[in-house]
């Protein structure tokens, strides 16, 4: 893409939290800074994505150029990276997909987006399919407890933004990607939710004892969410499962969790700094 109209997306993606409108309105983006092969200067990207479990896989399609776009040349040459989510920052390693697991990896890109499969044919060439592993992954390093929970949290309300736009659009049939979208999301919030029941919650009991109806109700929620969650996953693992029924599940733990986050940070964020 143009630099200049790159440039738009980077500024227009840090300032709003990873939200970008125009053609990317509701797509899932990020951006990639990368170390130049040549120049040892790091240059910044925006790339779709898709969750794949704990790495993100970008595809190397240069809008189905002949030739392979400048991002992948440089990781190439230095395969360790800065990924930007919109919420979270982190460095993260990168792996070239290859043999089956690429082919079943872009066969699964172009069931959720048949464009991936146009610009492959555009290309001419085989579209490399690389993978990010976080190195770091977590909340941005230097501020204070309540900031980086409030990070985690918009975190998950960008991802369920996402996914309630992906299920709006899916057809009467559910793609393999969206349901790893929804299990991905199912997976991080169950690890976030033991992180607190397991650590913070007891810290903060400990030091604020008048705190015990807060830390309830908290883990009450907890709990629910647990529910939902095992409900979405149970729905997601029906072949035959509809779109409306899905839609109707996503949009109940949607509205559980947001009133839990929101409970959370109103309760804890000030006592956390």
């Amino acid at each position: 893409m143009p630099v200049d109209f790159n440039r738009q997306i980077i500024e227009e993606f840090r300032a709003n939290k990873g939200r970008v409108g125009g053609v990317f309105d509701g797509g899932r983006l990020l951006l990639l800074t990368t170390t130049g092969a040549r120049t040892g200067a790091p240059h910044t990207t925006p790339l779709g994505y898709l969750p794949d479990g704990d790495r993100l896989l970008v595809i190397a399609s240069a809008g189905g150029a002949p030739k392979h776009p400048q991002w992948y040349r440089n990781v190439l040459a230095n395969p360790q990276v800065t990924v930007e989510t919109g919420v979270l920052t982190y460095r993260a390693d990168v792996v070239v997909l290859e043999g089956d697991e690429r082919e079943r990896m872009f066969a699964r890109a172009v069931e959720f987006d048949p464009g991936w499969g146009d610009y492959q044919a555009r290309s001419g060439r085989l579209l490399p399919v690389v993978a990010l592993l976080p190195i770091d992954e977590g909340p941005p390093a230097g501020g204070s407890l309540g900031a980086a929970l409030v990070a985690l949290h918009d975190a998950f309300r960008l991802e369920l933004e996402l996914i309630r736009a992906e299920v709006a659009r899916s057809g009467p049939r559910l793609g393999a990607q969206l349901r790893v979208n929804c299990l991905t999301l199912c997976q991080g919030l169950h690890v976030h939710h033991e992180r607190e029941d397991g650590f913070m919650f007891p810290a903060l009991e400990g030091r604020y004892p008048e705190l015990a109806p807060v830390m309830r109700q908290l883990r009450a929620e907890h709990e629910t969410v647990a529910r939902l969650l095992g409900e979405l996953q149970a729905l997601l693992a029906d072949d035959q499962v509809e779109q409306r029924t899905l839609s109707e599940e996503v949009e109940r733990l949607t509205r559980e969790l947001e009133a839990h986050l929101e409970y959370e940070e109103k309760n804890l964020v000030p006592l956390l700094g």
